[in-house]
């Protein structure tokens, strides 16, 4: 039979844990520091986003009065749910193994979910209504700046604005960045050649994860590029650990939750890349 502990009784596991866990999620999580973050709070388990349309200022004659401009906003609902990871630790093990066993389950926690929310938010780019691209092809330099000048057109401040892309899509990039990997003598090819991170093209920062999933067949990729308020991410709880005894185990369950929801906020303000790998 199982009976519930309290912190107390596995004090410096339960510590160790929830620290390692809560490092982990902040560090492996591209996507949460890259969209618009929303706190849950005061009851419920959704959020609503008021979404304000851009409005225009006009020239206005000496002594004229201004005509007025209604400001009426629609919004965005987003839903919170739970998302976790169990698993049973025997005191047996705990006591025998060579290693931090509590660092180690806390930091497979801390990226099962941090890698379960990437997912929720890079799914939200096949949303995106405007698509630059093929997934048929491989990802050219061109592609991101004609993605670049789709927002740019908004008047969205680049500084704000990111690219997220499949590291076998970013293949193809750099390898178009540097002449094939031989070398190009720009300071784009060199970086790309010597840190094997592209950087920014075009002023946009670009980001690779192996997070995304394929959407069709082998090597097909959907990337997005997007101002962080195209996309949002509520947070009703961040991740939290809690443990239960379970002494005819001799063991101890240990529970990692962590509860939110994702949303599109300005469908406007992101592009899907399309892009087909060529070394899948």
């Amino acid at each position: 039979m199982a009976n519930e502990s309290t912190s107390s009784t596995l004090s410096e596991l339960y510590t160790e844990i929830v620290a390692e866990a809560q490092f982990v999620i902040n560090e492996k999580s591209i996507m949460k520091n890259l969209v618009k973050n929303y706190a849950i709070s005061g009851g419920g388990k959704s959020v609503e986003v008021p979404i304000y349309a851009q409005v225009s200022a006009g020239a206005v004659s000496e002594a004229s009065d201004l005509s007025n401009t209604a400001i009426n906003p629609s919004s965005v609902t987003i839903t919170a749910s739970e998302v976790g990871i169990m698993t049973t630790l025997t005191d047996l093990a705990r006591n025998s193994a060579p290693r931090n066993v509590a660092g180690d389950i806390g930091k497979l926690f801390g990226e099962a979910i941090a890698k379960k929310m990437d997912q929720d938010l890079l799914a939200l780019f096949d949303g995106f209504s405007t698509a630059v691209g093929t997934d048929s092809s491989a990802l050219t330099p061109a592609t991101i700046f004609n993605a670049s000048s789709t927002l740019r057109a908004l008047g969205l401040p680049v500084d704000e604005t990111y690219c997220v892309l499949h590291p076998k899509v970013a293949f193809d990039l750099k390898s178009g960045l540097t002449n094939t990997f031989a070398g190009l003598s720009t300071d784009l090819s060199n970086e790309a050649l010597r840190s094997g991170f592209i950087g920014q093209i075009a002023g946009i920062k670009i980001f690779e994860t192996g997070n995304m999933a394929n959407t069709g067949t082998a090597g097909d990729f959907k990337g997005g590029m997007f101002h962080k308020d195209a996309l949002g991410l509520a947070m009703m709880q961040d991740i939290k650990i809690e443990t239960q005894r379970d002494a005819s185990l001799r063991a101890d369950e240990i529970v990692a939750t962590a509860v939110y929801g994702v949303g599109e906020l300005h469908d406007s303000y992101g592009v899907e890349v399309l892009a087909d790998s060529s070394i899948l």
